[in-house]
């Protein structure tokens, strides 16, 4: 824990925005570099500039890849297009356009020069596509999501609205690498963009009664405070206000790319991550003001959920009320709807999602999994433990196949309008029902060689028997929702389980741990975790 964290920025402690644009435009990418490669993760490419890890090479290789891979797939409708508040997302958006134009595809882009938060473009897709089997539209989104200043980030949303598969993502990457390699001879590029405008706000915003109950929000008398935390959805939260009529007050509006106005997160570096107690010690300072207070990051997909009561909500207890309500209050719903989780969220989910008699869907880790279940209404909510979910509208058509932190958001007043109790009363009462997990995620050093082989692991490379005193009862490398390899292994016992995966970026594995058996058996669990994984590799 860094000494500083919770603690207001400083100057010194702010991007240098001018000299993050020239290494944009100026650095030239090598290839032979792993580190200035184009690498898709779970949300994208992102890297900074300052790095030549995300300069305009890269994103002009990355759009001309996304052009051919849409020709190679028949997708010929428009792409909807948005920026947020990045310093690096609009020179990256004006790259882009200047290779979609060149290229000859239609782009929506907002109509009035704002930024366009993830649920918003997702749903611009949906919208376009529904009822359609011809020309239909895909989406780029600018946004490295609750990442430092000095970042940017690049995603891809194919036709279904959502993240892309490691399919596409994998073959975008490879032919954005070949470009480079070729110094982007192969790049197609106009000296001006050609765009149509698009209304991202207006349709968002005006469909929001289709998915929350705006009525019982309004009418409710809730004190309600929300923190863009200097991103996307400020304007958002301000139409919300003036058009839907919800008193909602918006605790900062302020943009700068700097985001001067953060406090510093457990590193001591600046990052927009709503569920982190450091990164929102400003807006908790206003916690008494309001019944509800929300925050979202850079580009909306996440959510922060504060109480006047309970302060600012652990993410999985947050989604476990959420399931436990929503559940109950939409009739629209299908009977046969399963609730979707990541495998590393709370046991608390599956829990709740028992005692709702509802079947329980547990994927790998990154929305993408969710996409499938989201779009055929099989699956009514999907979350995952970093703060990220969607749901279907009120009577069961798909909403946003990525995630949205504005719903989230809203839901938590909803909540509180129809129950009267806030979301961290409802906690305690499921706590009650149910038993109060302790949670955590904690990092073990790991070679390169040694976080490859975790991601290998098979059943058989896990011969231990007990967990912190109980017996195992199962040892999973594949999602038992989808059968998909989960990248790591998770171990289950009767009141406690763990999940180890490789980190992408650092020396490191990460174990997540839970137990309904309190903090001390949490931190037994985590060490035979450490154990367990170090034997399986040897």
């Amino acid at each position: 824990m860094h000494e500083r964290a919770g603690t207001p920025a400083r100057p010194e402690d702010l991007v240098d925005v001018d000299a993050l644009l020239a290494a944009y435009d100026e650095r030239i990418p090598d290839v032979a570099d792993p580190a200035q490669r184009v690498a898709f993760g779970t949300s994208g490419h992102r890297g900074s500039s300052l790095d030549t890890a995300f300069n305009d090479a890269h994103i002009a290789a990355i759009t001309q890849a996304i052009v051919e891979y849409r020709a190679s797939q028949g997708i010929t409708g428009p792409v909807f297009i948005g920026a947020d508040t990045h310093a690096l997302s609009l020179p990256a958006q004006r790259t882009a356009l200047e290779v979609l134009t060149a290229n000859g595809v239609r782009v929506l882009a907002d109509a009035n020069g704002e930024w366009v938060p993830t649920p918003a473009l997702s749903r611009a897709i949906i919208v376009h596509n529904r009822g359609r089997s011809e020309d239909l539209a895909d989406g780029i989104v600018i946004t490295p999501s609750h990442n430092p200043p000095r970042d940017g980030g690049f995603k891809y949303n194919p036709p279904h609205g959502g993240p892309a598969d490691s399919d596409a993502t994998s073959w975008i990457a490879a032919r954005a690498n070949e470009l480079l390699a070729e110094g982007n001879a192969g790049v197609r590029r106009s000296d001006r963009a050609n765009w149509e405008g698009y209304d991202f706000l207006g349709a968002y915003v005006e469909d929001l009664p289709k998915v929350v109950d705006i009525d019982a929000i309004r009418s409710s008398g809730l004190r309600i405070g929300a923190d863009p935390l200097g991103g996307a959805s400020v304007a958002y939260w301000a139409a919300i206000r003036d058009r839907l009529g919800v008193d909602v007050t918006i605790v900062n509006p302020e943009v700068d790319p700097r985001w001067p106005f953060m406090t510093l997160d457990w590193d001591g570096r600046i990052r927009m991550d709503p569920s982190s107690p450091h990164a929102m010690a400003a807006v908790l300072r206003h916690q008494a003001d309001f019944d509800v207070l929300t925050g979202n990051d850079a580009d909306a997909d996440r959510h922060g959920i504060v109480t006047r009561d309970g302060g600012l909500m652990n993410p999985n207890h947050f989604l476990a009320v959420a399931i436990d309500y929503l559940y109950a209050n939409r009739p629209g719903w299908s009977r046969d709807a399963a609730v979707g989780k990541t495998l590393v969220s709370s046991s608390m989910i599956d829990r709740v999602a028992a005692a709702l008699g509802r079947r329980l869907v547990e994927v790998p880790v990154g929305f993408k999994w969710f996409v499938p279940g989201l779009r055929d209404g099989s699956v009514a909510f999907g979350g995952e433990e970093s703060a990220g979910a969607s749901f279907l509208e009120c009577d069961g058509a798909v909403w946003t196949t990525d995630k949205d932190g504005i719903i989230l958001a809203l839901l938590a007043s909803e909540i509180a309008a129809v129950t009267g109790k806030t979301p961290s009363e409802r906690y305690a009462e499921l706590a009650a029902d149910h038993g109060a997990p302790a949670y955590a995620r904690v990092d073990a050093a790991a070679t390169n060689e040694q976080k490859a082989r975790l991601g290998r692991l098979s059943e058989a490379d896990v011969s231990a028997k007990e967990l912190a005193g109980e017996a195992i009862t199962a040892i999973l490398t594949t999602a038992p929702g989808n059968g998909a390899a989960i990248g790591g292994v998770k171990v289950v016992s009767e009141s406690a389980w763990f999940a180890a995966r490789p980190s992408g970026t650092e020396d490191v594995y990460k174990i997540y741990a839970e137990s309904f058996r309190g903090p001390e058996h949490l931190e037994r669990v985590q060490e035979a975790a450490r154990a367990i994984v170090d034997a399986a590799l040897g």
